[in-house]
C-alpha cells in the first residue's frame, strides 16, 4: 500500500476541540482573546490542579459582588470590568499561586497586601490550601467596580 504524499508514519493527528489548552510558563493557560463568559470559563477549566477550584470560586464571588460584570480573556488572563467603563481586576496563574490584580487597588480600603511597581495596582496572591476571606474579597471587588476602570 502506497504512503499518502507528505505524510510520515510519525505524523501527529491535528488537534481536536477536546484538547486542553497549552500551559504557558508557571502553568498559565493559553486561551485565545475573547469577550464574554465563555472564554473566561475556558480559562478557568484549563487552570491546572487546585487553581481551577480557586478560579471558579473567585469568578462566582465576582459575579455575586457585581451582577452583570463584563468579562474577557486578554493576554492569557481573565479580566473583569464594567462594559464601557474599563477593567477593574484580572487573574493570572503562576507556578505556586493565583494572582488577583486590582488595577486601582491602592484606593481600596483596606488596601490588598501585594504591592506593585505601578502606583495604583495592588495584588492578592492565593496559594494552595489558603482560605479566601470571601467577605473581604467581595468588598474589594465591589469597591474596585465603582472606581474608574482601566482601558485596555
Amino acid at each position: 500500500m502506497a504512503k499518502a504524499p507528505g505524510r510520515s508514519k510519525t505524523a501527529k493527528p491535528a488537534p481536536t476541540k477536546t484538547d486542553k489548552p497549552a500551559l504557558l510558563s508557571g502553568g498559565n493557560p493559553q486561551i485565545p482573546k475573547g469577550y464574554g463568559d465563555a472564554p473566561v470559563q475556558a480559562y478557568i477549566a484549563a487552570m491546572p490542579g487546585w487553581k481551577s477550584d480557586v478560579g471558579r470560586r473567585l469568578d462566582a464571588l465576582i459575579e455575586l459582588a457585581v451582577p452583570g460584570v463584563y468579562k474577557a480573556v486578554k493576554w492569557n488572563s481573565p479580566f473583569y470590568g464594567i462594559e464601557g467603563e474599563g477593567w477593574f481586576l484580572s487573574l493570572h496563574c503562576f507556578t505556586r499561586y493565583v494572582k488577583v490584580a486590582f488595577f486601582r487597588g491602592a484606593s481600596l480600603d483596606p488596601v490588598p497586601p501585594g504591592s506593585s511597581k505601578q502606583k495604583e495596582v495592588r495584588y492578592l496572591d492565593i496559594h494552595e490550601g489558603e482560605d479566601i476571606d470571601e467577605a473581604r474579597f467581595a468588598n474589594w471587588v465591589k469597591q474596585a467596580s465603582r472606581l474608574p476602570g482601566e482601558k485596555m
